[in-house]
């Protein structure tokens, strides 16, 4: 299998990339190790590779080219690729992008040592520049290659990391990747659309579930408490900014929050 997986700042990928390695077996590939393998076969240093990359965008689609040759000439390897855009230039893998709730995000990369051009006084401050980064970001890829990052149509799998363990989320991808690659077996080869968003109950619904409220759902609450996994059902959700509207199944969202499922199978509008 093959694996990309990208998503917000702060989400985790780095993490669950290492837990994807360590217990399932696959090899990392990260932005960081093929630039740094592009370098090499240019007899540079990646400093040197860095400057160039800041002065000229083509190294950007060298590093592009070099992510798509790995994944062609490594066809029988499990490898998770940890990159921004890998989903876009590998030929054939099962796309991952895990989102996370901002303000979460920047507590995670305030307590992270991430190196000096990476540091915040506040949580405040590491909110606002993750944001405006992340903006950037999207601007540029949209520049460079017209591509719409956060549209999470473009991926196979989306995962909410802001309340759910690293190790977790590594086990619902890997099952997910599973299901994926048996429907590729079954299509001859060809990868198919697939498009899964998995949301924390506790994101779709922020506030308490009033005792009354949990007396209704008790039964609810009692067989979703049984229940490994996901519960059988798909609510429906909008999205504005960090918050989320429940368009339909909020009974569902409630007794899932009560009965601490980790996540919710969502068909989700985007504004």
């Amino acid at each position: 299998m093959h694996i990309t997986i990208t998503g917000n700042l702060g989400s985790g990928k780095s993490t669950i990339c290492k837990i994807l390695e360590d217990k399932y077996g696959f090899e990392i590939y990260s932005t960081g190790k093929v630039q740094r393998e592009l370098a090499r076969q240019m007899n540079m240093t990646t400093l040197e590779m860095n400057q160039l990359m800041c002065s000229d965008h083509k190294y950007d689609n060298m590093i592009d080219d070099t992510t798509a040759r790995i994944s062609r000439e490594n066809p029988d390897k499990n490898i998770i690729f940890d990159s921004r855009l890998a989903w876009h230039f590998v030929e054939k893998s099962f796309k991952v992008f895990l989102s996370v709730d901002l303000n979460i995000a920047a507590e995670r990369v305030l307590k992270d040592n991430r190196g000096k051009e990476e540091q915040y006084s506040s949580v405040e401050e590491a909110k606002e520049k993750l944001f405006q980064r992340a903006q950037t970001e999207n601007l540029r890829y949209k520049d460079i290659y017209n591509l719409d990052y956060f549209n999470f149509s473009n991926y196979n799998l989306v995962v909410e990391s802001t309340y759910a363990s690293p190790e977790l989320i590594a086990s619902v991808i890997m099952k997910e990747a599973k299901d994926y690659y048996g429907l590729v077996a079954d299509n001859h080869g060809d990868m198919v659309k697939v498009s899964r968003i998995l949301l924390s109950p506790k994101s779709l619904y922020k506030e308490e579930v009033n005792k009354e409220e949990a007396n209704t759902l008790k039964s609810k609450i009692v067989e979703y408490e049984k229940i490994k996994g996901l519960p059988d059902v798909r609510i429906a959700a909008q999205k504005d900014g960090d918050n989320y509207q429940v368009l339909s199944g909020m009974n569902e969202v409630k007794a899932a929050k009560e009965a601490d499922v980790p996540f919710l199978l969502t068909a989700l509008d985007i504004h």
